[in-house]
């Protein structure tokens, strides 16, 4: 199981909470059993209690074992100890050549906030200098192959959700209640709290000060997606998240978190008894998925991912596409040939024109499912296109398997049949020879908007969100302003 506790935060917590109650190191020892060396080391993150001495030690101060498992720190001062310890990790700390700076109780606060301010300033602006979008893009890609070498499946994180659901009233399968939903934040030390004139920039704010998980209220945020949110919000703190160093460490948090949302609104094993039953009778359909277990289809087409290598010895492909063909997410374990360049990146390119994800949006089954077969030069895939109206701009959702497993797929009876030659440049990329040497020189489009792509890539820990806004809105629906 993923570690659910940061050492460090865990001994300042146990720290400030044995002081408080006026314990030495030696008489906490004693009342739990372990010597005070040992405690001593717990204290300053340099070992990692078993969960049976977390409970001894919360008994022993009175106090409960999720007060000791904040992810927060318990003071302005060891927050700032926290963040020095932190940065004295890290290689550019160490390439600075600066002895190891152990804080004392003489140190003065203001002295460790101009040291952790200048190495914060010193690290966002190396990462300025060195983060460019073909990093972010690079990071996307090995996650990805990371993804497809284990066939997209996570046994931890599906352990851990099979934990969390087993301390709620959860009858074992079929769609979790709003209650369970909210039972499983509580658990987790936050209250979920709707609210008005949502910061438009997130889909959830943890105000984790405060054990506060605020979201937009429902005519912003639907039931269905409201849930998923809420259990990615929770699924930070369940996987033992810290704040992101970097845009790589922000990706792959994030990727954890979702999948996390997905184990518990779909849990893996009434799922794979579902998806079995439906194999055996020749009719696997993402749809009778996302309505058994009322999710969205884009989650449900992931959990059949994560599922169906595993489970049902089925490869399988992934696609979230734009009106325009452009990918936004991929994933692929059949050898769907996805259009790539030398360093295996494959999101940000356009789709063959040929694919069902193309073809779904002009199809009289646009708002249906859309169902093709498709001859590549690595050979022939089913695949099936849902198109997302409700999104702003619509997406397309395209899950499929090669030719040899596609007796297995309700829709394999489809008469739909494409060619592709991609990634030959004559399939897409460019115009049949003749309309070439005809137009050559004498078009002249205008294109949209590229100005994003001379931005700087976000450099801060959550990208793309305006944490003004978020920070000011959060602050200000806190309980000290009321």
């Amino acid at each position: 199981m993923r570690q659910t506790l940061d050492p460090l935060v865990f001994g300042h917590r146990l720290r400030h909470f044995r002081r408080q109650r006026g314990f030495t190191l030696e008489q906490l020892g004693e009342i739990v059993g372990k010597p005070a060396p040992y405690l001593s080391m717990v204290e300053t993150g340099k070992r990692e209690p078993k969960l049976s001495l977390i409970g001894e030690l919360a008994d022993a101060l009175g106090i409960t074992a999720v007060d000791l498992l904040s992810h927060e720190a318990p003071s302005h001062r060891a927050h700032l100890e926290v963040s020095l310890a932190r940065a004295q990790e890290e290689q550019l700390y160490t390439q600075l050549g600066l002895p190891h700076l152990k804080p004392t109780t003489k140190t003065p606060d203001l002295a460790l906030e101009h040291i952790v301010g200048l190495y914060e300033a010193l690290r966002r602006q190396t990462v300025a200098e060195t983060i460019t979008h073909d990093v972010a893009r690079d990071a996307a890609a090995n996650l990805r192959l990371d993804a497809k070498a284990r066939g997209n499946h996570d046994a931890d994180i599906e352990a851990l959700a099979l934990e969390v659901l087993s301390g709620i009233d959860y009858p074992g399968t079929g769609a979790l209640s709003q209650r369970n939903v909210y039972d499983l934040s509580e658990r987790f030390g936050y209250s979920v709290h709707t609210v008005p004139d949502f910061p438009p920039s997130a889909r959830a704010i943890a105000d984790r000060a405060n054990g506060r998980l605020y979201i937009p209220q429902r005519n912003e945020l639907r039931t269905r997606a409201a849930r998923s949110v809420i259990l990615q919000a929770i699924g930070h703190a369940a996987l033992g998240h810290s704040q992101p160093v970097d845009f790589v460490d922000f990706l792959r948090q994030r990727l954890e978190a979702n999948y996390f949302a997905g184990a518990v609104l779909i849990p893996e094993a009434p799922a794979a008894e579902f998806l079995a039953d439906a194999k055996q009778r020749r009719d696997l359909s993402i749809e009778d998925l996302k309505e058994l277990f009322y999710a969205s289809y884009e989650m449900a087409a992931h959990r059949f991912t994560n599922l169906a290598t595993a489970h049902l010895d089925i490869p399988v492909h992934f696609l979230r596409t734009d009106e325009e063909g452009i990918i936004r997410r991929s994933y692929e374990n059949d050898d769907l040939p996805l259009p790539t360049d030398a360093n295996g990146i494959v999101d940000g390119h356009r789709v063959c024109k040929e694919f069902a994800a193309r073809k779904a949006f002009r199809s009289e089954y646009a708002y249906d499912i859309y169902y093709q077969y498709t001859d590549t030069p690595e050979g022939t895939f089913w695949s099936s296109a849902h198109v997302e109206a409700d999104r702003s701009p619509s997406h397309v959702i395209t899950v499929g398997t090669d030719f040899e497993h596609a007796k297995w797929f309700r829709g394999r009876g489809t008469d739909h049949h494409a060619v592709s030659q991609c990634p030959a440049a004559e399939c897409c990329s460019l115009p049949p020879p003749e309309l070439r040497r005809a137009w050559e020189g004498r078009v002249w489009p205008v294109p949209k908007s590229v100005s994003h792509l001379l931005a700087a890539l976000p450099i801060d820990a959550f990208p793309g969100v305006d944490m003004y806004d978020a920070v000011t809105f959060v602050d200000e629906l806190s309980p000290r302003h009321q």
